[in-house]
């Protein structure tokens, strides 16, 4: 078995918690536009600890529990390959999605195309201004869906930041043209409600549907008053985009949804959801919304109904995003406590806070329940300068197992099993040591997918990495070869 540990052994944990933390252009020049990190991310603080947590962060790297400042360290079974750094767009890296030979990765400024056809040397064939966090991305066929979660001036490229509290603010979902990957064109746009803080793809051979997740961090927003109970659901004609537009916005929360506090100190209020995903060969869906985690039924997907929902007012903070195993018989669910503006992988928080949790799907039709069986929590240490949180991730196609690579911000790229559910476990690791030890900073991978045989990575401030895995248990999934892929939309790896 292949061992997890670098030269020094960094598995003692550190015990103070931190301080809470159309216009295209193509390889051309700009400044960053105002970003913050991803706001499920609205209730923290972010700044500066105090010197005795700073000592002891420096303490640390000194003595190698951590890695020293932008340190690379991995696991015996993963390379590094490349890193791609920042160029044009300088705003926070987010998303990613894939097509053929091409990787797409959202930034709060547009996104950036790269040609992989060579994975050790990707390049960048297009970099599009379109600022408006957080720019969740999507493809599918000729079009890219670009989501909008900011107050903007308009609906164009050219847009600037207003106020929240202006009428005339616009936020929603964006289309592409990608037909000519080095000049993308900016064909239609659609206006929702709250926003689109991130959309989910379900595409059929005319159409696609798009299911937008918002909501409302600030009830004080003009769009976005409660009750803010459901999603948005755009039809996109593929033959004319320029025709989407929203043909429901179905009701998910007819109860209103997870009062939170004070009824349920810590977690969030529901007052929409934060991501779905979807599993279209199985007419199935997961959403993560705030306060609930919710499974329901797209066998008509302009109509999604539900099958049963959960919470948990124990140790889940904010539901954040889901991931299906491949037999659909689990959903592994995401808690983005912090709101991805806090250091919370240490001793004070513990393992079942800020963790993954792990749920079987039992019964048949509409009588399936999700039933918890466990939490997964990476338990390397991490500085309490460090923005760490459980964030996206996808499956690793491996028949007869339950494998995924998932992102932790700071925390970096995690390789885990799931196969048992209630005991799953850490199989590969690379991440990069803090990018401060003087102030709580927001860096690190956002997204962590497995395509084609390897491991892409956005760090929200170094870039686009490539990863290579060398293990036993995963080497079966470098057969598995997809023409397309957006997570969020789980493919069926093996029935196609």
């Amino acid at each position: 078995m292949t061992s997890l540990h670098t030269t020094s052994v960094r598995r003692r944990r550190l015990g103070v918690a931190a301080a809470a933390a159309g216009l295209i252009a193509t390889l051309f020049t700009a400044g960053p536009a105002a970003a913050t990190p991803d706001p499920g991310d609205t209730a923290t603080t972010r700044g500066g600890v105090s010197v005795s947590e700073q000592a002891e962060a420096r303490a640390a790297i000194r003595s190698g529990e951590i890695p020293g400042v932008d340190e690379m360290v991995h696991s015996d079974n993963i390379e590094h390959l490349t890193n791609i750094p920042k160029d044009a767009l300088q705003g926070l890296n987010t998303d990613l999605a894939f097509q053929g030979s091409y990787a797409f990765a959202g930034n709060y400024d547009g996104f950036r195309i790269f040609d992989i056809r060579n994975p050790k040397k990707p390049k960048t064939v297009a970099q599009v201004l379109c600022p408006g966090s957080q720019n969740d991305i999507s493809v599918s066929g000729n079009l890219l869906f670009l989501s909008t979660d900011s107050s903007r001036s308009d609906n164009s490229c050219a847009s600037t930041t207003q106020p929240a509290t202006e009428k005339s603010s616009w936020e929603g979902m964006k289309v592409f043209d990608i037909s000519d990957k080095r000049n993308p064109k900016y064909v239609a746009a659609v206006e929702t409600a709250c926003g689109s803080h991130t959309h989910t793809i379900v595409p059929e051979r005319r159409s696609v549907y798009v299911y937008v997740s918002s909501y409302s961090p600030n009830e004080t927003f003009p769009d976005c008053q409660p009750p803010h109970d459901g999603i948005s659901v755009i039809k996109v004609p593929r033959g004319a985009p320029e025709n989407a537009r929203i043909v429901n916005f179905p009701v998910l929360f007819p109860d209103g949804g997870n009062p939170g506090a004070p009824d349920n100190p810590g977690v969030s209020k529901t007052t929409g959801c934060h991501d779905i995903t979807v599993l279209p060969s199985k007419d199935l869906a997961a959403g993560a919304c705030m306060g609930d985690g919710l499974l329901f039924s797209i066998k008509d997907p302009e109509n999604p109904k539900i099958i049963d929902r959960v919470q948990d007012n124990v140790n889940f903070a904010f539901w954040h995003s889901a991931t299906f195993n491949q037999g659909a018989g689990k959903v592994v669910f995401t808690d983005e406590l912090g709101g991805g503006g806090a250091a919370t992988c240490n001793d004070e928080i513990g393992p079942n806070r800020g963790a993954d949790g792990i749920y079987d799907i039992k019964g048949r039709g509409d009588h399936r329940k999700l039933v918890f069986r466990s939490y997964f929590k990476i338990d390397r240490p991490q500085a309490d300068t460090e923005v760490c949180v459980a964030h996206n991730g996808s499956i690793i196609p491996v028949k007869g197992r339950d494998l995924m690579v998932q992102a932790w911000y700071q925390g970096g790229v995690s390789v885990w099993d799931f196969t048992n559910s209630s005991k799953p476990k850490e199989i590969a690791y690379f991440e990069r040591g803090p990018v401060s030890t003087d102030a709580v900073t927001t860096a690190g991978p956002w997204s962590a997918y497995y395509y084609n045989g390897y491991i892409y990575s956005n760090d929200i401030a170094k870039g686009f990495d490539v990863l290579k895995l060398d293990d036993r248990r995963t080497d079966p999934a470098e057969k598995v070869r997809l023409p397309e892929l957006n997570v969020q939309t789980q493919p069926d790896y093996f029935d196609r």
